[in-house]
């Protein structure tokens, strides 16, 4: 018969084991008032800037706010369970996020927990959300092409590995599918993807979900989300953590893309942290670092040297306008940080011309120099001759009389509109585009109706890779064909054009 007085010696034994007495050493603070999201809490001296918070209801927050006697805290989980007089105690480290392979496919909330079936990702490594961004003597320019599959930024503004690039319009006029489309042309390659949805609803997140399972191309894709309905904190972080996620893929020396999807709504939520604890507010009751903040996020995307592993994030922030206004606050905030804009008119979209992308309102500043040689060459008057066709366009419509030569351009015009139109999910690649825009620069295609250009140039794509394939790959691998590879295409013209009743 076992001792009665030995058990209970072990079970002091084991207790005292688990007792550590470090953490009645640990400043503890008390919350003053709480609500909204946010919390005041006094007597914690020691804390630093956006240092983790634990609350005694189980809670987590994060310092924001750093006052002379207390600090702003927001509530980052469990905000409805903190009470004032609760006990506060800082946790001495930053938030943080799982990062690795192991992360492509999952959908997660800003600090890394799973918003799908899937388990928990092992935390064998954590990066912090705030991270300084690369030093200039670690960047190298951007010069190498990052491939859309969109031939008419491809063409026309050009996106290189480590640029940042706007994605500006109105409300459903398609920034969100030119984004995902954007993605989806990197699942063959070795660009790894993450997607950050800001205050969205769960059904749009699990929308975005399933568009990528069909497209195949989540098992390449970190989905980063914070619903609508979490609290304004969790929504402030979730730019963060998809710039953490990213910048683990570069700094492996491989390559990231990042969607904000979108900074107005992130914006917003820190309008509404700010005005809660009573920061000062500035132009459209944005705080004044509303500037910063979005500076700093997209400083982290950028191209290292090759002594520093030679990977790059490339960032697409998308941000909302009212009634195509880009001079509100945060649109021109967000164009002058980037390195460009791809601008989405409601006109075009009415119209049908998909992706409804304003050629003429966009620019990429890192120009040519993120194009291959081929496709440099076949592009090169694009804007000019798209721009020209818009102003003659305008003109006729009015009923004057037209030259030959204008009626000329017009039907170019929209032979090439008719061409950049293009579907969802149909990524077209180097060979397609320069092809493509060759047999128009050359005036292979002007004396057809634009249904009939379409139907001409596909074939001539087919026809090219089946018959000469030697220029198919050397244009799929950026590099000028042969000398005479023009002429190869033009005597390939005949039975292209026999495809189509003309």
């Amino acid at each position: 018969m076992s001792d009665p007085h030995l058990s209970v010696k072990d079970d002091l034994i084991a207790a005292a084991a688990q007792l550590r007495l470090d953490d009645g050493m640990k400043p503890r603070g008390v919350v003053q008032r709480v609500g909204d999201g946010v919390a005041v809490v006094a007597g914690m001296d020691d804390v630093r800037y956006e240092e983790l918070l634990t609350f005694d209801s189980g809670a987590f927050g994060i310092a924001f706010d750093l006052r002379q006697d207390v600090l702003g805290a927001v509530l980052l989980s469990g905000a409805s369970q903190v009470c004032a007089g609760d006990g506060v105690t800082g946790m001495q480290r930053l938030p943080e996020i799982s990062v690795g392979p192991e992360a492509l496919g999952r959908v997660l909330d800003p600090l890394g927990n799973p918003l799908d079936e899937g388990p928990s990702l092992s935390s064998s490594r954590l990066l912090p959300l705030f991270r300084p961004a690369p030093a200039i003597i670690q960047r190298k320019s951007v010069e190498q092409t990052l491939w859309t599959g969109v031939m008419a930024v491809d063409a026309a503004i050009p996106i290189g590995r480590g640029q940042r690039e706007l994605i500006i319009g109105d409300r459903n006029v398609g920034k969100t599918a030119l984004a995902i489309d954007f993605v989806s042309a990197q699942k063959l390659g070795d660009v790894a993807c993450v997607y950050v949805m800001i205050g969205q609803p769960m059904s749009r997140v699990r929308s975005l979900r399933d568009t990528l399972e069909q497209a195949g191309c989540l098992n390449n894709t970190v989905i980063i989300a914070a619903y609508a309905s979490d609290s304004p904190g969790l929504q402030y972080l979730a730019p963060l953590a998809g710039a953490t996620m990213a910048e683990s893929f570069r700094d492996a020396g491989t390559h990231a893309l990042v969607v904000y999807d979108d900074l107005t709504k992130h914006a917003d939520a820190y309008r509404e942290l700010a005005l809660l604890l009573d920061r000062p507010p500035g132009r459209e009751a944005y705080p004044g670092d509303i500037f910063y903040l979005h500076a700093e996020l997209l400083e982290r995307a950028a191209a290292l040297s090759a002594e520093e592993g030679g990977g790059s994030v490339t960032a697409f922030p998308l941000v909302e306008t009212t009634d195509g206004d880009i001079s509100a606050y945060i649109p021109t905030n967000l164009i002058s940080i980037t390195d460009g804009q791809i601008y989405l008119d409601t006109t075009r979209f009415e119209r049908d011309l998909r992706p409804a992308i304003d050629i003429g309102r966009s620019v990429s500043r890192i120009g040519a120099v993120a194009q291959p040689p081929p496709m440099r060459k076949a592009a090169k008057n694009l804007k000019i001759q798209l721009s020209r066709f818009e102003s003659l366009e305008k003109l006729s419509r009015v009923g004057l009389d037209i030259d030959v030569t204008t009626q000329a351009t017009l039907q170019e015009g929209n032979i090439l509109r008719a061409l950049l139109r293009q579907g969802r999910f149909a990524p077209r690649n180097i060979c397609t585009q320069v092809v493509t825009l060759t047999a128009v620069s050359e005036h292979w295609l002007s004396d057809l109706k634009p249904s009939q250009a379409v139907v001409v140039a596909n074939a001539l794509v087919e026809i090219t890779g089946l018959r000469h394939a030697e220029i198919s790959d050397a244009l799929d691998k950026g590099e000028v064909p042969d000398e005479g590879w023009k002429e190869t295409l033009q005597s390939l013209l005949p039975e292209a054009r026999s495809r189509v009743t003309l």
